[in-house]
């Protein structure tokens, strides 16, 4: 299948790297936080209490369900104010966990995959978490990000990859997205207007991809890793040249 991609939105998370990881690291590093600097919070919500509260708080406020940050400063403010600790403790506690959040492990062929398609299209980073690039150290692979906390709506909603094309310059029509999650990434793309393309991580241990589920939509492209994105767009090359020739 060819057509013309002019620029690409690309998700992060279980798309350049995993969450699992993260998320796990998360829970370990503010624990041993509070454990140092409010053990009275850390003796009330230990690792899975932390967790069922964070749970909690995400459901009882849908209307942040597009900003992470805020919800994740919630459950902290809950943890510490129901511990009687110190709210002065909120601010670095919110910095703990998000200097955790910002150390990623990247699937194996993902940086050098992002090197070659940065090369060749720009790319916008459009995603519903709350991680940063410069931290992280791959902001000079992007050329926007777009986070829904600053839009003020998450995937699958239109308006945050219409932003992205908007901000791009390019029309939907020419910009393909890119992500792992059938509806917030395939579908909310394909509504929009945009090409999609869905990067079908093998998930179990036979290494077996996910079946796609969707009767009526499917995704222009299917990709097991980022290295073969890269590599349909190295053969195609009529169609994603603008950014090398800018």
């Amino acid at each position: 299948m060819s057509f013309p991609v002019r620029a690409i939105t690309l998700d992060l998370d279980d798309t350049l790297w995993p969450f699992a990881p993260i998320g796990a690291r998360i829970e370990r590093v503010l624990d041993d936080w509070l454990r140092q600097h409010s053990p009275a919070t850390a003796a009330m919500f230990p690792v899975e209490r932390m967790r069922a509260v964070r749970e909690q708080v995400f459901a009882a406020h849908p209307q942040h369900k597009h900003d992470l940050s805020t919800l994740r400063r919630m459950t902290l403010e809950h943890a510490l104010r129901e511990s009687g600790a110190d709210m002065a403790l909120l601010e670095p506690a919110y910095d703990t966990f998000y200097a955790a959040r910002n150390q990623v492990e990247y699937y194996p062929d993902a940086l050098a995959a992002l090197e070659r398609i940065a090369a060749r299209v720009p790319v916008a980073a459009v995603t519903n978490g709350n991680a940063d690039l410069q931290r992280i150290g791959l902001g000079h692979l992007f050329v926007h990000q777009i986070h829904s906390r600053e839009h003020g709506a998450a995937k699958p909603e239109a308006s945050i990859f219409l932003a992205a094309c908007e901000r791009l310059g390019v029309p939907p029509a020419e910009v393909l997205h890119v992500g792992d999650h059938i509806e917030m990434d395939v579908l909310g793309a394909a509504r929009a207007g945009l090409r999609s393309c869905w990067i079908n991580r093998p998930e179990d241990h036979n290494g077996q991809p996910r079946a796609w589920t969707h009767e009526t939509l499917r995704p222009d492209l299917e990709f097991h890793t980022l290295t073969a994105l890269a590599d349909w767009l190295d053969a195609h090359p009529d169609f994603a040249t603008e950014h090398a020739a800018a």
